[in-house]
């Protein structure tokens, strides 16, 4: 076989948190055990959960992301398994997510990954800080921050912080994703 005829494979980076993993799940979660009040994410339009909290629970609500155990054990984002298996046999996958922020993300996020993306490896797995140094083909996350430095295709995948920008590829679940991709 020639090596010239061989088609290098597109690359799509995946973000985790709220992308791959129902991570905004947590802080509704953390913020019903601590204060008693059940918050609806589809009301934070816009917004930040901490700044639609009552500003006494502001900090207590910033610090989740930094507690142990924050990452772990979260449910999937429906779809987004099965879609992820389904692209890892047409692309190249590569799970980029940020895990330097937060002092304990990096070990739950490596167990997640291994219990939920068997049909991956660590190889794939790219625990990083700025998203900027990911060269891929195509990028879905929820954070523009990340798409804007990102070469490729972007997908903008919706989340409640991000319900108001526009200008972007917005995909609202795991079925658009497919559809555009597979």
């Amino acid at each position: 076989m020639n090596i010239t005829s061989i088609k290098k494979q597109e690359r799509i980076a995946i973000d985790m948190d709220g992308v791959l993993v129902n991570t905004p799940l947590r802080a509704v979660e953390w913020y019903k055990r601590d204060f008693g009040i059940e918050l609806d994410l589809a009301a934070i339009h816009g917004q930040r959960l901490y700044d639609i909290v009552d500003p006494a629970h502001r900090d207590t609500v910033k610090m989740y992301p930094h507690q142990l155990g924050y990452f772990a054990d979260l449910p999937p984002m429906e779809d987004g398994i099965e879609t992820v298996r389904a692209l890892s046999e047409r692309y190249e996958i590569f799970i980029t997510t940020a895990a330097m922020q937060f002092q304990h993300s990096l070990n739950d996020k490596y167990n997640w990954l291994s219990e939920h993306l068997s049909f991956t490896n660590w190889q794939q797995w790219v625990f990083c800080g700025a998203k900027s140094v990911i060269r891929a083909d195509y990028m879905i996350d929820d954070h523009i921050f990340n798409l804007d430095v990102f070469e490729g295709k972007g997908f903008l995948f919706t989340q409640h912080h991000n319900r108001h920008i526009k200008g972007y590829h917005r995909v609202d679940n795991w079925q658009q994703i497919a559809e555009a991709l597979l």
